[in-house]
């Protein structure tokens, strides 16, 4: 098997043309003893040899200065010392060469095996910029040197020759005084290095590359003049937000009930089809409704991160990005906490992960503090039952729908509190390092569809099973917790399966679920949360939810399916609408209690692996630990004052 890895400098299409070569062959871990992304994929060769490729982290120079820079400094040196790369794949972007070669300089003076690739040659193509190949490559000592278009591919063939028939390229000239890692620890030495290489790479490049002709302003500034004005800007992006949540509602409503109907006849089959027992019960009552109630969300999700993807893909993300940066360094962030918040939408965990980027240590600090206060995908089952729980199904024009409203409310409501926190902690987090923002706006270009959807499915299939697996177990276990009791007195749990009149205490089937063990530890607990608008059972789904968050919906789907008290054609909806106080015979699951579960789940940092990261991004259980308290105080409180005004 051959071995070749990707690197260039970030936005250059380096994770296109991974994904041309890989497409679904690929996975995700970390980089030994770091929590930086590793990316590796698996292709073959026309003569049937198979490669492995990994995608590293994009940089600008050997030097490093973050986390991701350090994990290719550290690869690089590596190589040198025990080589098991068979090629480097430079990706460079043919409209910026000047700036996307330093890094190809020292790679080429450290004598790596190489070929270049040129990345977007259609947009060069129509600024009538060109780029001479072979006198490119005689120039760089015979290193191979190829177009690839990442939207078509067109080029793949020509990387494959080189990958197949690649020999190690002495090199013929050197473009720096010294070996990057010679210097590797003297700033003044490093500057001189950088100057000096930047001259070599601008007399090569007025030899190899004909600058553009056509002058005019690109397309891609033309519309700048509106997508980051300082007040069209931020009305364009709420409006694309707004079209989104609209979407999402209006959209996914049609597949989710499908997908609700589906498991709720699975669940009667099973249990139809099934002998009756413990293992019928199980299934159909415990594994179904749990893992079915999640599932049901994949519909919202996948819709959420498809316009995540088509933002991203057309070079809009950047904009907001930059737009965001002016709003958010007023309250004590870095411009670059930007791009970790707007992450935190999808999941917080690569959200606070990519903190590592920011170089101020305050900076890096707060934004991890604040990051899961946005609002993510898995919060996205919570809100949307609840949603369709309490919020009237009303609509302005025929297309502004209220229940998108109100999750779009929600999302901002994250993303205001996050602001506010973070203002605070800058009063208490002291740092005297300055905060900067560099960052290049991509051109903005047509998504490439087939990296949309697989970009979708990897993130569609990483919930379902990294949730999968949690809603599972908890599955499982809530139903054994719901369906046996302890037994002390033989007129409390008196069934079929425990006839006798024994005294002696032991462990029974109940049809009660109140009787059960998960019924006496949400009693337990339910004084706490009642002044919350909330019962016993909405207590027990609190508890399992501090595994994540999205387990609440399973969690009641399986409460509410154990037992006999419940009408099995029902679906959770029809189930949840049904339940009663005790104490007034009015509907548990009003507009207070609603409105006082979705701002606990705004606030509550009930995700135990994003507890892990930040414990693991700061190295110490100090934050973490101010991070919970700080956050389950906030969810109190709101939750709180909202059911009292409300009720």
């Amino acid at each position: 098997m051959r071995k070749i890895a990707i690197t260039g400098n970030p936005n250059t299409g380096k994770s296109s043309l991974f994904n041309q070569l890989t497409g679904l062959r690929q996975k995700v871990g970390n980089f030994p003893g770091v929590t930086v992304d590793k990316k590796t994929g698996f292709f073959k060769l026309k003569s049937g040899t198979d490669v492995e490729v990994i995608d590293l982290p994009g940089t600008y120079s050997i030097f490093p200065q973050s986390d991701d820079e350090r994990v290719v400094a550290d690869f690089v040196q590596q190589q040198l010392q025990r080589p098991d790369i068979d090629l480097f794949v430079y990706v460079a972007d043919e409209i910026n060469l000047e700036r996307n070669l330093l890094l190809f300089t020292q790679l080429y003076d450290l004598g790596l095996p190489l070929v270049v690739v040129l990345t977007m040659p259609d947009i060069a193509a129509k600024r009538q910029l060109k780029t001479d190949k072979q006198l490119f490559s005689q120039e760089i000592g015979g290193i191979p040197v190829i177009e690839i278009n990442g939207r078509t591919g067109e080029g793949l063939d020509q990387l494959y020759q080189a990958i197949e028939s690649h020999q190690a390229v002495k090199a013929t000239r050197k473009f720096g005084e010294h070996s990057p890692f010679d210097i590797l620890n003297q700033t003044e030495a490093q500057l001189n290095d950088t100057g000096i290489r930047y001259q070599e790479i601008r007399r090569m490049l007025a030899h190899i590359q004909r600058p553009a002709e056509n002058n005019r302003e690109n397309i891609s500034r033309r519309i700048d003049r509106i997508a980051v004005h300082p007040v069209w800007g931020y009305a364009i992006f709420l409006s694309i937000l707004f079209f989104i949540f609209q979407v999402i509602y209006h959209i996914a409503s049609y597949p989710m009930d499908w997908i609700d109907v589906g498991f709720l006849q699975l669940s009667q089959w099973t249990k139809d089809m099934m002998p009756e027992g413990i293992f019928s019960d199980l299934i159909s009552q415990g594994i179904i409704p749990g893992v079915g109630g999640v599932l049901v969300f994949i519909p919202q999700i996948a819709l959420l991160f498809f316009f995540l993807s088509l933002l991203e893909e057309s070079g809009y993300m950047s904009r907001v990005v930059f737009i965001m940066d002016k709003l958010v360094r007023p309250f004590g962030l870095n411009g670059k906490s930007v791009v970790p918040l707007m992450s935190s939408v999808a999941c917080a965990i690569p959200g606070i992960m990519s903190a590592r980027g920011i170089s101020s240590w305050k900076d890096r600090i707060i934004t991890i503090m604040v990051a899961p206060l946005m609002s993510c995908s898995a919060r996205i089952p919570v809100y949307t039952l609840l949603i369709a729980l309490v919020i009237p199904d009303y609509q302005w024009l025929g297309i502004i729908n209220l229940k998108g409203m109100v999750l779009l409310g929600l999302y901002m409501l994250g993303l205001i509190s996050a602001l506010v926190v973070a203002a605070i902690m800058k009063i208490f987090i002291k740092s005297t390092s300055p905060g900067y923002l560099i960052m290049e706006m991509p051109e903005y270009k047509l998504p490439v569809w087939k990296y949309v959807f697989l970009h979708l499915w990897e993130k569609v299939r990483i919930f379902v099973v990294d949730a999968g697996k949690v809603i599972l177990a908890i599955s499982i276990v809530l139903w054994a917790l719901a369906s046996y009791g302890p037994y002390h007195r033989p007129s409390e749990y008196l069934t079929e399966q425990n006839p006798t009149d024994s005294s002696s205490p032991g462990i029974y089937k109940v049809n009660d679920l109140e009787h059960s063990f998960i019924g006496k530890l949400g009693h337990g607990i339910e004084p706490l949360i009642k002044p919350l608008g909330y019962d016993w059972k909405i207590g027990i789904a609190l508890i399992t939810s501090f595994a994540a968050r999205e387990v609440f919906v399973g969690s009641m789907a399986t409460i509410y399916s154990v037992g006999e008290d419940f009408e099995e054609d029902h679906t959770l909806l029809e189930r949840l609408r049904q339940e009663k106080k005790v104490e007034s015979g009015e509907p548990q699951y009003n507009l207070a209690s609603g409105i006082s579960l979705m701002l606990f789940y705004v606030y509550a940092m009930q995700c135990m692996a994003t507890f892990a990261v930040v414990k693991r991004e700061t190295r110490s259980w100090k934050w973490p630990l101010i991070q919970l308290v700080y956050m389950g105080i906030m969810a109190y409180l709101a939750a709180f004052t909202a059911y009292q005004l409300l009720s």
